[in-house]
Formats: C-alpha cells, structure tokens, sequence
C-alpha cells in the first residue's frame, strides 16, 4: 500500500512537472497564417502595415517606423494598407487610398495624421477632406472626382478583402510576407515590432535561398 501511494506521488509530481514546463513555454510574438495572401509583387519579400489615421497608436508609431521604412534594402516591398471597418475608418481609408492614387500620399500623409492626431479634425466628409488637403497642395477638384471614381472604389474592396485575409482585429498591425501577422503589444513594443519584422523577413529571405539552391 505504501508503495502504491509513493507511485502516485511521483505520478502526480511528474505530471505537474510537465504541466508546469507547458507553461512557461513561451508563446510566438506572431502569428502564422494558415492561408498565407499572395503579395503585391513577386519576387519581393513584403511588409504590410495596417492602420487608420484615427489611430493614436497608429500615430505613435509613425516616429518609430518611417525611419525604419527608409532604410529597408531593395528586396523588401514595404506597403500601408488603410483598416477599413466602416464609418470613419473607411471615410479615412478612401482619403488614403485616393491621395495615393494621386501620387501625392506620401507628400501629406504626416500632414493628415497631425490634423486628426493633433487638430482634432475630424476628416471624415470629402468636402472637408477636400478644403484641408488644398491647404497643403491637393488639388481640390482632382480630389474629388478621384474620390468618387471606379477605380477608387475597387481599391476599397481590395483593402477590405486583405484585411479580412489577414484576420486582423485592430491596428497598427503587420503582416510579412503575407504569412505572418503580430501588433506592437504581442511584439512587446514598437522597437521590438520592427526587429520582430526584421526578423520575419530574414528567414524569408533564407527559405527563398534555399529553395533557389
């Protein structure tokens, strides 16, 4: 009997010994996506970053990651997607999705986050979207007959269908390769994002030696 009740006891310590390793396994800061997306250009390894400018995290990030963004080497595509889960979010994300269409996104993207971020305007009527961006150069009319156009209006669906591909829930948040996705919080922070992505992609970039040779 004794020895019965000693075998248990070590049955049970071994059993919480295992339970106890299986918890303090450190969980991934990303997530992989079952369905990877195709990316925007083939041959590219590609960095995703969704966003709303009505964000303030999204906004906090901006210091952080466009530096980043500058420094990238020529094999990495990196791509800005507007999260689009309707009411402003998607007013914002046309606005986006239309100044890049005009080639002129880049030129007052900082311009538009300070004005919601900082301004506190609200940027979600086109006539104001479209009296804000004259103030830093935009034409107004070309604006708004791009605004309302076809071409825009796929671009919406194209936004909308990525993000429903990716399974994102809120932003920033990243996506690389189109097969792994992780925000600032699962990364723990925004430094730790981007050496999180700078990770990802060098072991994309090695697969894709490796199957090369």
């Amino acid at each position: 009997m004794r020895n019965l009740i000693i075998s248990a006891a070590l049955v049970a310590a071994s059993l919480f010994g295992m339970t106890a390793q299986a918890a303090e396994k450190p969980e991934a800061p990303y997530v992989e996506l079952s369905n990877p997306v195709p990316v925007a250009e083939p041959g590219k390894i590609e960095v995703v970053e969704l966003f709303w400018y009505g964000c303030p995290h999204c906004y906090a990030f901006e210091p952080v990651i466009n530096p980043w963004v500058e420094k990238l080497p020529s094999d990495v595509n990196f791509v800005r997607i507007p999260a689009m889960f309707g009411g402003p979010w998607d007013a914002h994300g046309q606005m986006f999705l239309t100044l890049e269409a005009m080639g002129v996104e880049s030129k007052v993207h900082a311009a538009v986050f300070n004005a919601i971020q900082k301004e506190h305007k609200k940027l979600t009527d086109k006539e104001d979207m479209a009296d804000f961006l004259a103030t830093q150069g935009v034409d107004k009319e070309k604006f708004l007959a791009t605004f309302d156009s076809f071409a825009i209006k796929g671009q919406i669906n194209k936004a909308k269908e990525l993000a429903k591909k990716y399974e994102i829930s809120g932003v920033p948040t990243m996506i690389v390769n189109g097969k792994y996705r992780f925000d600032i919080g699962s990364a723990g922070g925004a430094e730790q994002a981007l050496k999180l992505a700078d990770q990802l992609v060098a072991k994309e970039r090695a697969a894709t030696k490796a199957v090369a040779n």
